[in-house]
Formats: structure tokens, sequence, C-alpha cells
């Protein structure tokens, strides 16, 4: 991947100057102007690598849910579309940060809900914002929250956003992300267990959603009663296919419009995109790794861990499985955002003299070792590359492939016993660009939920739990890059890539996307 950026620093701290003026972090602009015209019946057909799983943003989890909620639902700010991270204004009509703990908005006066819900109101953030943050609710979005502990209404469309304690992340993650939906209060309280759970009762963005099935393709359509720009078109149809190479086939054919494409394609596609399409490739959010399970018997011994992060030959590992397109991964933070490593201590290339040294000092003897990974190609690569390296050392590596639906309950606690026969695993996150959202799946709080490896680190703790409190983004980054080293040095971790996201359309769209190449459907147009 050579689309490579230092770390970013422009999430700075809003002024009211800057809220006002619209030229904040990365000029808090109001929302991008689009052809006003109506769109004459056009249809849009994109393609998404998972169906929606979640109408209510407080129990969504996936980024994929995220790119279907955020046209039909309302932010106080939104992503803003481009090769730099940063946001808009959307439904805030001025934003600014009064001081550490406290956040100021007007809303705008024309947005409302549909189907007769009214105006959009600082009693609907209030109650958006507060649901998700309590505890009773269950939602798993409560930590993008961060230490949130109120909204403060100041009439009907002002209010006053308030913090138990700093939190820097609320401007990358709380506001723009899946916990800055706005729903409608009345709404809710109307809708069967206070949730949207089987159709929206009332959304409030340029699209709708009028009806949904799981599993199924997922059908926005303009909002009649959207007051603000022109959406770019009629109708979007987002069609879920998980294999890259269908997608890729359903581009060629003309049935989607945007996709992603794998890896291994981008060097064909560089000659000429089918159908005079165009393709950008774009660095990824997602982090791969290789992680073991200290609570498992095999392996204790912290020496054996490190001989195996040693025997891992990770350049061998991208070019056998990502057709050598991205760059080793030195920690979970990429390149572009807070707190990415330079460089890793252990590094990327295998060495076998090393590896074995430890091999000696653990005095293990024909180890014999299970990898458990998600059932796709790039993966199963992989671990047959690392079954090849370890092979040098001692160690015979059995390969396990698992269906989403089963690899994503292996190491939860409350799936079953599964967790306990965890030795290693290969994983992929994905993460918006704060790197608060990395590290929290790996604190002590996460052992039998996210943190599979069950890593343990009172300073790892410390460090994610100051950092987010930190507005200095250069401090910031030294405790982020401080917690990666402490990840690796447990020998838990073999970090692998960030991987690469190339995507194509058809010539005559213009699409919207955020740095990492993923959509922002509600800024999509014809040319």
């Amino acid at each position: 991947m050579t689309l490579r950026r230092p770390p970013r620093t422009d999430f700075a701290t809003p002024t009211r100057r800057d809220a006002l003026t619209g030229l904040g972090v990365v000029g808090a602009a109001a929302i991008l102007p689009r052809r006003a015209a109506a769109t004459g019946g056009t249809t849009l057909r994109i393609r998404s690598e998972a169906p929606l799983t979640e109408l209510d943003p407080a129990f969504a989890r996936a980024v994929t849910d995220e790119e279907v909620l955020a046209p039909i639902y309302s932010k106080l700010i939104q992503y803003r579309p481009g090769r730099e991270w940063g946001w808009q204004l959307d439904a805030a009509a001025e934003i600014e940060q009064i001081d550490k703990r406290h956040i100021r908005f007007a809303l705008r006066d024309d947005i409302g809900f549909t189907n007769g819900f009214g105006p959009l109101t600082a009693d609907d953030v209030k109650h958006s914002l507060e649901r998700i943050a309590d505890p009773a609710t269950g939602s798993p979005n409560r930590a993008d929250l961060g230490a949130f502990l109120r909204v403060q209404t100041i009439g009907e469309r002002e209010g006053v956003i308030v913090f138990g304690d700093p939190f820097a992340p609320i401007w990358t993650i709380a506001l723009p992300y899946l916990a800055g939906n706005i729903l409608s209060r009345q709404a809710l309280l109307q809708a069967p267990d206070g949730r949207f759970s089987d159709r929206v009762l009332a959304s409030s963005g340029p699209y709708m959603l009028p009806e949904q099935r799981a599993g199924e393709r997922t059908t926005l359509e303009a909002n009649p009663d959207w007051r603000g720009a022109t959406p770019g078109f009629e109708r979007i149809e987002i069609v879920p296919i998980a294999d890259q190479m269908e997608a890729e086939t359903a581009f060629v054919d003309g049935d989607v419009a945007f996709t992603e494409i794998s890896l291994g394609s981008v060097p064909g596609y560089r000659t000429g995109v089918p159908r005079d399409g165009r393709m950008q490739v774009f660095p990824s959010l997602d982090y791969v790794w290789v992680g073991m399970n200290l609570d498992n018997p095999k392996l204790k011994d912290p020496a054996l861990r490190q001989a195996i992060q040693h025997a891992i030959d990770v350049p061998t590992i991208l070019d056998a499985a990502y057709a050598g397109a991205p760059k080793p991964a030195t920690g979970i933070l990429p390149p572009g955002v807070i707190g990415h490593r330079s460089e890793s201590s252990v590094p990327p290339t295998a060495d076998f003299v090393r590896a074995i040294d430890l091999m000696k000092e653990s005095g293990a003897r024909d180890v014999s070792l299970t990898i458990d990974l998600p059932d796709e190609r790039a993966f199963v690569k992989a671990a047959e590359v690392m079954r090849t390296t370890l092979a040098v050392i001692g160690v015979t590596l059995e390969i396990r492939t698992h269906a989403p639906e089963t690899f994503w309950s292996l190491g939860v606690e409350a799936k079953g016993d599964a967790w306990q026969d965890l030795e290693l695993v290969m994983n992929r996150f994905s993460m918006p660009p704060d790197p608060y959202y990395a590290t929290a799946w790996f604190t002590q709080r996460q052992i039998g939920v996210w943190n599979w490896e069950r890593f343990r680190s009172n300073e790892f703790d410390a460090l994610h739990d100051a950092a987010f409190q930190e507005a200095d983004p250069e401090r910031r980054g030294a405790f982020y890059e401080r917690a990666q080293a402490l990840m690796e040095k447990s020998g838990a971790y073999r970090f692998l890539t960030h991987g690469a996201r190339p995507v194509v359309w058809e010539a005559d769209l213009r699409p919207a996307l955020r740095p990492d190449g993923r959509p922002l459907l509600r800024y999509f147009e014809r040319i």
C-alpha cells in the first residue's frame, strides 16, 4: 500500500469561532452542496460485503450497518468525504467545545422526522445519547461515548453535552459514527421494547428505509420530507455479496455500480477498469493479527510465544494472501491515525535463529497447535504460510476455518466454553479513525468479550484510560505507541497488516468516500 500519511493532528477541539465560521477542525462546513435538480427516477445499485443486521443505532455493531443508517438518520456532525479524516455539520447549525467537559450545540430548524413525528429537537438528541449511555439499554456502543453523562437541553433546539471526564474521541467516533445517530424520542416510545427492531418508525435523513428483511438487499428511497439539498438518487439498492470475486463479476456485468475489489485484482485493473470505470486504492482502517490465548496451558511460556512471533514471516504472508499490495502492520493503529508506530518491536521478516533460540529457552518439544480463523481465502493462505514457517522451529500447526456466525462466538465466554480451547487465532477488526476504538477491545474489561488473547496489563488499561482524556495529539500518540509495545511484549500478538481497500465505480458516478474508501451514501451523485 503506497498511500501513507503522517499521524493525524487535525481532529483538534473546535472553538466557538471554528463553529460559527465553518473553519473548524478540518473546515466544519455545512452539508456538501449537491445538484439541486430532481434526479428523474434514477437508481443506484451498489455492493456491500454484508447485509444490514440492525435498524437501531444503539445495537448496530458493523460498519456496513452504519453505511445504511447514516443516510436515513441525522447526526450533529457527519464524516466529511475526501482523503483526509474530518467532519462537517449535519443536524447542528453550530457546535462548539466550551471546555474539556462541555459541548454546546444549536440545531438547524429544517430537519424533521417522517411519519408525522415532528421536528428534530434537542430532546431527541438528549434521549438518543442518554439511551445508548444507559447500562440498562445494553447498547454495545456505550463505550463509544466514553465518560458521557447527559445532555442539558436549552430550549427546543439548543443543548449542552456534558462529560464526567474529558473525551477526545467525541469528534472522531461518538458524534459522527454509530452512537451519533439521532432517533425520534416519540417514535422510540411507541416502538416495541423501545427499539427499532423490525422497522424504522421515523427517519430524518435524505433517504428513508421503507422495508427491510434480514439477509436481503437493502433499498433506500429519497425522503419526500427532506428539506436539505436534493438527494443524488431517488432509490439506492444495496446488494449484499460476501465474496469479492462474485462482487467483481457483478460490477463487470453491470449489476452494481460500486464495489470493493480484491487486492489480487488491482494489478489487472490498473491497466483498465471494465466498462470504462474508475479505480482508487484507499488505506484501510482494518487491522489483522495473530493472537495467542494466554490462558491456554500450551501457551503459558512467554519464550514459546515469542518464538512463534519471530517464526511468522509477514512479508511472505502478504505476498501469498494479499498479492503483496499492503504493507506490514506495526501494531493495531494504521498510518494516518494518532499513535501509529513507525516500526514494531518484532521485525516483520521472520528471524528463525532467534525463534529457535527461544524454543530452546522454553524447553518445548514437538509442539502442536491449532489456529482458528474465518473461512476467507486471504486468511487461509496466510495460515498456510504460517504452517510452513512454524514447522521450521518444530511447531505443527492445524488450521481450522469457521463460517462468520461460528467464528465470532469462539472467544466469547457468554457463548459457551469454546474460548478455553482457543490457541492461536487470526483475527481482523475494523475501526473509526481514532485509536481509542482500537485499544478499547484489549483491556482487561474485555476479557471473554473481544479480548480473546485474555491479555492482562494494568499499565495498558491505564494508558487507554489516560489517552482518551488527552487533547494534545502528540501526548495521546505517545500513550498509544506505548500501549501497542506492551501488547507485542506479551508475546500474545503478531501484527500482520492493515490491508488496503481498492474500490471501483462506473464512469458516470461521483462516489463520496471516507478516507478508507467506505461509502458515504448520502453524498453519492451521478455526474
